[in-house]
């Protein structure tokens, strides 16, 4: 299944959101895994953004609809690309 990588950075209102309850990060995780992907590794970040996140979805436009509902609620911003495994890349390319 293909991989993307999500960077995300909290909005005022999603800082607000993550400061009050922290635990609403996971809450997001379910989110996104009940609009067909599935979050394989999640990392704060210090920096431009502030989280990493590393999810497997069936396509891009799964991931387009996600980026999408996630960024509508106003809590964060969205920078989303397709990750490709090493060993796949290197078979593409031969």
């Amino acid at each position: 299944m293909p991989i993307f990588v999500m960077l995300t950075k909290l909005t005022d209102q999603g800082a607000n959101t993550v400061n009050r309850d922290p635990g609403r990060i996971k809450e997001v995780n379910r989110d996104v895994e009940e609009l067909g992907a599935r979050v394989l590794a999640q990392y704060a970040l210090l920096g431009e953004y502030d989280f990493l996140n590393i999810l497997e979805a069936p396509d891009t436009e799964t991931v387009m609809r996600i980026s999408l509902k996630l960024a509508s609620r106003g809590t964060l911003r969205i920078k989303t690309m397709s990750a490709l495994p090493i060993d796949d890349f290197i078979k593409s390319i031969k």
